[in-house]
């Protein structure tokens, strides 16, 4: 056994912050802690241990934030709201705008039905919630996700979303069982007029047996979206033995679909929420599980090598940054929260991955070192450190052509850095799929050093923001906030 850190972590019994050690045993990172009262306990962490030490090269922290929520910080999970403590900026939010739903999945974070209550924030506590992060400092939030429950049981939506897009959200998303979407053809229409960027469309399959709802929702959703070209992206919660064998035809129905179909978030299950604690081992996927199956199913024309953490996109923060003397958004989250890779799609709808067009390594290395030399420099000094580095970035393009797809990555890299003309890229994303996943925490893998890492946060409506991670799971805030703004059920009627 070798030991890769000491942290903390929680009781999955009792759920007491306990002192925690990361090990290596056998080729996989463990968890391990133990309870005064009930015992110790060996959780699985990472299963791939050689993926687990790649990711860790790209450990970067963040700046966290100039004007935390929280003045008097305690023990990391014990004071969330931003705190002091938190390494890390909003690079995405998340607000629940109700939790009423008209499904009941088997995995929900949220647990939405089983509450009793009803939580559903007033439209000005909504739009309280949306100046709280673009009022954050250094870089107002970007980026937001209307969530619950689910989105589509309010009225109000469109004028959320309006609301949303005049504060200046350059990205507004909203996560959806595609019910409502499916079944009012003009609803995705009316959405995306308000401003809305993309449905996150929950999609465990592609087949009745993972998907009971593909033909009846989950299609006639991306078929009203397609018309109202709004993007999408599937969201599948990923379960060992249940749908992980369907991943690679996840993707080759994306692929299929690339014209509405922007990309795949896959959600390894966190047992938090409505899910449940009995069959942990048996079900449990973790990121080198996912990518490694995602690699079998495609017949390796998406490698587990293809995919990066997502602090590896820092040095392309640091390089706008340092050549802009602006503060950007910062991809800082920790290396083991999750991964992507992007992908083209050619005339016979077959993935080809950024990777086979370019040396990501030596890519983010050569940026990183321009970044470097930006900061100090002057404005003469940039344009040659510019001039260089876009020299070196030439030799790395290894081909223009794969599999049917040309990419001229030069002319990308070079519209982007020395003329900030975007267009190139805005082509780039209409035939590439983003391929990413994330694997949110629960009480068996819980790692501190990840919460105080983590960039996608919930607003809550008494002015905190707090970490996915201890909103649902761990100190589960969702059910402190969502009781303290509830209302009763309504009576059924007679």
């Amino acid at each position: 056994m070798k030991i890769i850190k000491e942290t903390k972590s929680i009781c999955p019994v009792c759920g007491k912050l306990l002192p925690a050690t990361v090990t290596e045993e056998e080729g996989a990172i463990w968890i391990h802690r133990t309870c005064p009262e009930h015992g110790e306990t060996r959780s699985l962490y990472w299963s791939d241990a050689a993926m687990y030490y790649r990711f860790d090269q790209y450990d970067r922290s963040g700046r966290g934030v100039n004007n935390p929520n929280c003045d008097t910080p305690g023990e990391c999970t014990q004071r969330c709201g931003l705190c002091a403590h938190h390494k890390s900026g909003t690079l995405l939010a998340n607000v629940d705008v109700t939790n009423r739903c008209n499904l009941k999945c088997e995995f929900c974070f949220a647990n939405a039905r089983a509450c009793g209550y009803i939580y559903e924030p007033t439209f000005e506590q909504i739009i309280s919630m949306f100046k709280l992060l673009r009022s954050q400092e250094p870089v107002p939030c970007p980026a937001v996700q209307l969530a619950g429950g689910e989105p589509t049981m309010r009225d109000d939506l469109a004028d959320i979303i309006r609301k949303a897009k005049e504060l200046g959200f350059a990205q507004i998303q909203m996560a959806s069982n595609g019910v409502k979407l499916a079944q009012n053809p003009k609803l995705a229409e009316e959405l995306r007029d308000a401003g809305l960027s993309t449905v996150y469309l929950h999609f465990d399959g592609v087949t009745k047996e993972t998907n009971p709802l593909l033909e009846k929702t989950s299609l006639p959703a991306i078929e009203n979206c397609r018309k109202a070209d709004l993007g999408i992206v599937l969201v599948p919660t990923v379960i060992n033995g249940k749908n992980d064998h369907e991943v690679g035809e996840i993707i080759k129905f994306a692929s299929k679909n690339i014209d509405v179909i922007r990309g795949i978030n896959f959600q390894p299950v966190a047992f938090t929420g409505a899910a449940k604690n009995d069959d942990v081992e048996r079900e449990r996927v973790t990121v080198p599980d996912l990518a490694k199956r995602i690699e079998s199913q495609t017949k390796g024309a998406i490698k587990q090598a293809d995919f990066y953490p997502v602090p590896s996109m820092m040095a392309v923060c640091d390089l706008i940054e340092s050549y802009t003397n602006q503060p950007q958004i910062m991809f800082c989250a920790h290396p083991h929260c999750g991964a992507a890779t992007y992908g083209f799609v050619n005339e016979n709808d077959e993935l080809v991955p950024i990777n086979r067009f370019i040396d990501v390594d030596r890519f983010l290395t050569e940026v990183g070192s321009m970044a470097e030399k930006f900061k100090t420099t002057g404005k003469t000094g940039k344009y040659l450190a510019m001039a260089s580095g876009l020299n070196n970035m030439r030799k790395m393009v290894e081909k223009e052509e794969v599999d049917g797809v040309k990419i001229d990555m030069n002319k990308m890299i070079y519209d982007a850095l020395i003329k900030h003309d975007y267009d190139s890229i805005g082509e780039f994303h209409k035939n590439a799929l983003f391929i990413g996943t994330m694997h949110f925490m629960d009480c068996f893998n819980y790692d501190t050093d990840r919460v105080e890492r983590c960039c996608i946060h919930y607003a809550t409506p008494e002015g905190r923001l707090i970490p996915f991670c201890t909103y649902n799971s761990g100190p589960v805030y969702r059910e402190q906030v969502w009781k303290k703004y509830s209302q009763p059920m309504p009576e059924k009627k007679a």
